[in-house]
């Protein structure tokens, strides 16, 4: 112990709000050696949950966290956010973060914490954009791809995580797009649930990544269209607390990022800077907009929260109907919200869950199989979602 502040080897917590937060982040950082609290050992971690900007000057855990990060928390408080957990990992140095052995088992036991955190909906680790980055015309090498890996492979695991990743300092347009390319081709990683966002932000002389303002930005907008401000894209929203953008880019060249799969921050005139793209990573095309897969990551995780009580039933046909019923009334609701398409409610969503979907060794596992075909709003196709309840 140091200064009162527990050091987590593991935890497993138990909540009892079951509301779904889609505005509260999750900032990853790093504790160097010199920096550790007593009795800690590397991949150990902090934790710090912090509803006030003031707190960043005055908790004694922030002594702990690396220079980025701070500056991510204040730009997330700046543009609008009101809650975020910073997350301190205790490192011996870049090796940790660069060598994928290494990655791997640092992360473990805070991924495992995150898997118990229900309310982080938007995740960022600022300090990886800090990391070594080149690009020699053909494939590029950056630093940060390992832990972007994992921790894109986590989000998809949660299912209602989205991660937000900042360009490596110093990088240019070719190198940014083919470090997206490179991400995307990942058989193991769903793109999906992860967006890039291009070039750092300047106060002045400071450089910045820009997820923890952008975690700002859409935690901002989410809470100003709520409760349901999934529904409003995060794009072409002012990014405050800076000057100027590292890298100048025109419009052209912003348009040309977005279709890249890249999310620039662009300087509009009477306006500052803005957000200008709202792109997943993903090529296909049903998920290449935020809004379609926080809205469904949203849909299916209230579903799966609406249903736990399944877990206590018989798997018998009138335990299927009821399930049918209680998720087709939910999609009323989001439909009513302005969260999905159609011109009147249950038009353009279909909801199955019948012996088709629960045969004896579903049944025999005790849980139930749902299937949603739903089409939310900015996408152009219908996104067909199954869950198995009370697992």
């Amino acid at each position: 112990m140091t200064l009162g502040i527990g050091i987590h080897h593991a935890l497993h917590s138990v909540r009892e709000d079951r509301d779904i937060r889609t505005d509260h982040a999750g900032l990853i950082g790093v504790v160097p050696r010199s920096r550790w609290p007593d009795d800690a050992g590397p991949g150990d971690f902090v934790e710090l949950r912090v509803d006030r900007v003031g707190e960043l000057d005055t908790h004694p855990v922030m002594g702990f966290f690396d220079a980025a990060t701070k500056m991510a928390a204040r730009a997330f408080f700046a543009n609008g956010g009101a809650s975020l957990t910073l997350y301190g990992l205790c490192v011996t140095g870049s090796r940790d973060l660069l060598d994928p052995g290494v990655c791997a088992s640092r992360l473990q036991g805070l991924l495992e914490r995150l898997c118990d955190d229900e309310e982080v909906s938007l995740l960022a680790m600022p300090a990886l954009a800090w990391l070594p980055a080149s690009w020699d015309g053909r494939s590029p090498s950056v630093g940060a791809t390992e832990a972007v890996r994992r921790l894109a492979r986590h989000c998809a695991e949660v299912g209602h995580r989205f991660l937000l990743v900042d360009a490596p300092q110093g990088a240019d347009e070719a190198l940014v797009t083919a470090w997206v390319d490179q991400i995307r081709a990942m058989p193991d990683v769903d793109a999906s649930y992860l967006a890039v966002y291009f070039p750092w932000l300047m106060a002045g002389d400071t450089p910045l990544a820009p997820s923890g303002a952008v975690a700002g930005v859409i935690a901002r907008t989410d809470r100003e269209h709520g409760p349901h401000g999934v529904r409003v894209p995060p794009a072409n929203q002012e990014v405050r607390g800076f000057t100027h953008a590292a890298v100048d880019l025109t419009w052209r060249q912003g348009a040309g990022l977005v279709e890249a799969g890249v999310n620039p921050v662009l300087e509009q005139p009477g306006r500052g800077l803005v957000v200008w793209g709202a792109r997943t990573l993903s090529a296909e095309q049903r998920w290449r907009q935020i809004t379609a897969r926080r809205i469904v990551s949203y849909i299916t995780e209230r579903v799966r929260r609406d249903a736990e009580w399944v877990v206590f039933e018989q798997m018998r046909p009138e335990l299927w109907e009821t399930v049918a019923r209680m998720v087709r009334s939910r999609l009323d609701v989001f439909w009513s919200a302005g969260l999905l398409t159609g011109e009147a409610p249950g038009n353009d969503y279909l909801v199955q869950c019948d012996a088709e979907l629960n045969p004896p060794s579903v049944r025999d596992a005790g849980v139930v199989q749902v299937k949603m075909l739903i089409r939310p709003i900015q996408a152009t196709e219908y996104i067909e979602v199954e869950l198995a309840l009370g697992a």
